[in-house]
């Protein structure tokens, strides 16, 4: 089926035309706040029963989040994926609609943002980046959607009969990978991670839904993957068919995800 008819640009306001790809960014940053502010608020799924973070300095940290995601995101995509071209045209590098962002940039940008908020304001680290973890699905669920609003990021060619032809993609049916993407990195991790928050109360183990995060979005992007075209200018990194940069990125992400969950159980374990 041909990709539906939408509009990338959401509305304007006189010449400032306000794109699909910056609401989407905006939706996921308050929706993830404002489950933050509620995980941050309950101190009986923190160590000790009380919390480390309180409403007030969540409030602050959201500009902080918002210029490692966006920052983070943008550079990591130039030069993981688009460096020569930018190096050739310098203000394409401002063009957030031409590439767009990457996931491993922004994550990037992001830790560092919460490693220097949770050093200046006496936060345990951990825990900040805990519930950070939390709430970074919603800001995949909505990204993921804009691309695919937007004809962006598709996947490979195939027969399914859920194809999608892309008006970018040539006449070709191809994987809605960036639905995929949503799906797995952003509902699916978020309820995971919701039952280890609430049912199991990972939260007492500083570092452990952190772990989760880290690995579920790994396996989840590896996965997607298999079903997305790689970057033109990038290609397949080897073989004919399989091994992409998302890939490449991705696979220390199990390795650093399953340590940070091995290291929360045994701090846990040596504080009884």
């Amino acid at each position: 089926m041909p990709l539906p008819d939408i509009d990338p640009i959401a509305f304007s306001i006189g010449p400032l035309a306000i794109h699909w790809y910056g609401l989407a960014y905006v939706a996921g940053i308050l929706l993830g706040w404002a489950y933050a502010r509620r995980i941050a608020a309950n101190d009986s799924l923190w160590p000790g029963n009380v919390s480390p973070i309180s409403k007030t300095q969540l409030d602050d940290f959201i500009v902080w989040a918002a210029l490692g995601v966006v920052l983070g995101g943008r550079l990591g995509y130039i030069f993981f994926y688009d460096l020569p071209a930018v190096l050739r045209t310098p203000v394409r590098a401002l063009e957030i609609w031409n590439g767009g962002m990457s996931f491993h940039g922004g994550l990037t940008g992001t830790t560092i943002a919460m490693i220097l908020f949770a050093r200046r304001n006496a936060i345990p680290v951990w825990s900040l980046f805990d519930i950070v973890a939390a709430v970074v699905p919603f800001g995949l669920f909505f990204g993921r959607i804009a691309n695919f609003i937007n004809g962006e990021l598709w996947g490979r060619l195939t027969d399914v009969p859920w194809a999608v032809a892309f008006p970018t993609g040539g006449p070709f049916a191809r994987h809605p990978s960036q639905l995929y993407e949503a799906g797995l990195e952003g509902i699916v991790l978020l309820l995971v991670l919701a039952a280890f928050v609430y049912g199991m109360r990972a939260l007492k183990s500083p570092g452990f839904i952190t772990g989760v995060f880290v690995c579920g979005y790994a396996l989840s992007r590896i996965f997607v993957e298999f079903f997305r075209e790689p970057d033109a200018q990038l290609g397949y990194l080897l073989g004919t068919n399989w091994l992409t940069m998302g890939m490449v990125l991705s696979s220390p992400m199990i390795l650093l995800g399953l340590w940070a969950m091995l290291r929360a159980r045994r701090q846990a374990a040596l504080q009884l």
